[in-house]
C-alpha cells in the first residue's frame, strides 16, 4: 500500500485539486491510502479539522474515488508540522498545494510548498488549483 500525506490548507479549490491529484495515481482505489494533515495556527475554540471545508472536501473526493482515508490535526509551523507527521507516519509521499506567485513574492515570504519541497526525505507532489 502506498501511503500519501495530503497537507491541505482551508482553499477549498487547492484541496479538490490535492485530492483529484491523489485520486489519478495508477491503481489509486487499490493501492493508495492517504492521510489528510490539517495544521492549525489558532484554534482557541477547539475547533475540529473536519469542520474546515477543504478537509471535508478534500476526504470527499477521496472516498468517491475508493481510497481509504484517515486524518491527522496539529498545530503549529506548517512545514515543521508536515515533515515531522510525514516521518512520523513514514509515508511515501507528501502532497501540497501550490499556488502561483511571483518570482520576487517567493524570494521575499518564502512558501510551506516551498519548504516541504526543499527539506523532504521523500517525494512530493505538487498540486496546483487548475480547473478540470
Amino acid at each position: 500500500m502506498y501511503h500519501v500525506l495530503i497537507a491541505l490548507d482551508e482553499n477549498e479549490s487547492r484541496a479538490t485539486a490535492q485530492a483529484t491529484a491523489v485520486a489519478d495515481l495508477p491503481e489509486a482505489s487499490s493501492a493508495i491510502r492517504a492521510t489528510l494533515l490539517y495544521s492549525f495556527t489558532d484554534n482557541s475554540s477547539g475547533a475540529s479539522a473536519l469542520q474546515v471545508a477543504s478537509v471535508r472536501r478534500a476526504q470527499e473526493t477521496l472516498e468517491e474515488a475508493g481510497i481509504d482515508t484517515d486524518l491527522v490535526e496539529t498545530s503549529g509551523s506548517p512545514a515543521d508540522t508536515i515533515l515531522d507527521v510525514a516521518q512520523e507516519r513514514d509515508v511515501d509521499c507528501i502532497c501540497v498545494g501550490g499556488r502561483k506567485r511571483s518570482p520576487a513574492g517567493k524570494a521575499l515570504f518564502g512558501s510551506v510548498a516551498q519548504s516541504v519541497i526543499l527539506n523532504a526525505k521523500r517525494p512530493v507532489l505538487v498540486a496546483g488549483e487548475g480547473q478540470r
